[in-house]
């Protein structure tokens, strides 16, 4: 079993909250991770029809049946259930009772809101870091882009074309109607594989309705179905604006770089050897291991980006309140001066000085100013406080 990170900060909650939820995606690897964290506490799978019928028509009975708590997998299919939750927790001072589970935040957030604010330590677990399979990674970064970052990949010998795509198939059929009455599917199927094509663009709602042919009410919701569900997040611009005009609409990535690339219709990891979009894809890639490496301590996301009206741009900025930390990111494998134009543009700018570039190569540099280049396989390393 390839241990998790966020194991340290679960573990850390358990001692402070009376109960713990822990979203992410479906298939990242939350039921495993609180099975090894609590192995004592009853299972219960709230998918099952007949567990979440008797949980929604008789919670009281349901949660007796609990009286040292229990892990609620999926607990947002059952929402009835939070009033009579939220009893049970305050009538005992243990921590750690209930561990819920849920891959969809919008209506997970939303009970929890409503009736156990306060009581409830959140952690959120992604699919796979590069640190959690440094050594069953592929080598090539080609192979990484097509193959993502989903445990059963790395669990099973699976297809990994097929076992996405069935990835994307199940989540439209089952999470999508379950927050949204989208009557065309086919539409919203069309609308996620736009979204693959913007990956690491500024996203554009009014050009994504036009193409589409919905309008741009309608994108905005299904926007929000996507995030609900940890498909696609926004990345927002930074900001300060140092006198300059910056943008100020978010870029738009993907949780998974892998699902990104099966959007997009990619077969094969040689595909994307020298595919149009290998940038973007690398791109999206090492924001969302940035992300993840805030997210496993339990830290809240501190990552922007900085565009002004002129095209100059910073991929990533990591705003530590004390700090500006400004990230280019380039897939190539080879160091030219074009990496550090950004970087030159902001530090001259800001009266800053260093910065970070991360690449597709394999040599470690320590340049003039305090600019590190830092090859991608040691991104694991940095640490991103």
């Amino acid at each position: 079993m390839i241990s998790r990170i966020a194991q340290a900060e679960l573990i850390n909650l358990s001692q402070q909250y009376k109960a713990i939820a822990v979203i992410g995606p479906r298939q990242s690897g939350k039921t495993t991770l609180v099975k090894l964290v609590f192995p004592d506490k009853p299972y219960v799978n709230l998918e099952n029809p007949d567990i979440r019928n008797f949980a929604s028509e008789d919670p009281r009975a349901f949660l007796d049946q609990f009286s040292k708590g229990a892990i609620l997998d999926e607990v947002q299919r059952t929402p009835e259930l939070f009033s009579y939750l939220q009893q049970v927790l305050d009538e005992n001072d243990q921590t750690a009772q209930f561990i819920l589970t849920g891959s969809n935040n919008f209506l997970l957030q939303q009970s929890i809101t409503q009736s156990l604010a306060g009581r409830v330590g959140y952690l959120n677990l992604l699919p796979f870091s590069l640190s959690e399979i440094k050594n069953l990674a592929p080598a090539k970064i080609h192979e990484l882009l097509f193959k993502g970052f989903y445990p059963p990949l790395y669990d099973k010998p699976f297809e990994i074309q097929k076992w996405l795509s069935n990835y994307i198939s199940t989540y439209i059929e089952r999470d999508v109607r379950q927050l949204r009455s989208i009557e065309n599917l086919v539409v919203f199927e069309k609308f996620l594989k736009l979204c693959a094509g913007r990956v690491g663009q500024l996203l554009n709602k009014n050009t994504l309705a036009i193409e589409t042919g919905v309008d741009s009410k309608t994108i905005e919701s299904w926007i929000g179905v996507l995030e609900a569900s940890f498909i696609i997040f926004r990345l927002q611009p930074h900001h300060k604006n140092f006198n300059k005009r910056v943008v100020k609409m978010p870029k738009l990535y993907f949780y998974d770089v892998g699902l990104a690339s099966a959007l997009l219709g990619v077969q094969k990891a040689k595909q994307l050897e020298f595919h149009p979009f290998k940038g973007s894809l690398f791109e999206n890639m090492v924001v969302v291991e940035l992300l993840k490496q805030r997210l496993n301590k339990g830290k809240l996301n501190n990552l922007y980006f900085w565009r002004n009206s002129k095209g100059n741009e910073i991929d990533i900025i990591i705003d530590n309140f004390d700090e500006l930390i400004p990230i280019e990111i380039k897939s190539g494998k080879t160091i030219t001066k074009d990496y550090f134009k950004g970087l030159d543009y902001w530090n001259n700018l800001t009266g800053l000085t260093g910065g970070r570039v991360i690449y597709g190569g394999s040599q470690y540099q320590k340049r003039s100013h305090g600019v590190e280049v830092i090859p991608f396989a040691s991104l694991a390393e940095i640490n991103n406080r």
